[in-house]
């Protein structure tokens, strides 16, 4: 059991290079998709609307506004092989840890005021 423990502790550190996420940050994220033979990367922008767990099962929720105003959601394994990087864009002055309030919104009503940060 103690080889187990080990062996999450190593996996945690290998992606200690993943940027802090927040609700709220505007992010995108690198994913390699496989295709038959072939692999590619896909980027993913959106805003971060959840994060849930902890640890080695931390995951979190994207959410962007696709072709004729309908709405992707997307959830990633924050310690995911298949990430390949995360890019936080910009930080939203937020005063909720869960923004499952901007699924019912659309046009300017779904906007995030940006969070300066000094």
């Amino acid at each position: 059991m103690a080889h187990a423990v080990d062996l999450l502790q190593s996996v945690e550190q290998l992606t200690d290079d993943r940027p802090d996420l927040l609700p709220g940050d505007t992010v995108n994220v690198h994913v390699r998709i496989v295709e038959g033979t072939r692999e590619r990367t896909q980027v993913f922008q959106g805003v971060v609307i959840a994060i849930e767990g902890g640890g080695i099962n931390k995951s979190f929720t994207v959410r962007r506004i696709a072709s004729h105003g309908i709405g992707v959601e997307r959830k990633f394994l924050y310690h995911s092989p298949r990430l390949e990087k995360i890019q936080v864009l910009r930080h939203a002055k937020v005063r909720r840890g869960k923004l499952y309030f901007l699924r019912g919104r659309t046009g300017k009503s779904a906007r995030l005021k940006e969070k300066r940060i000094r």
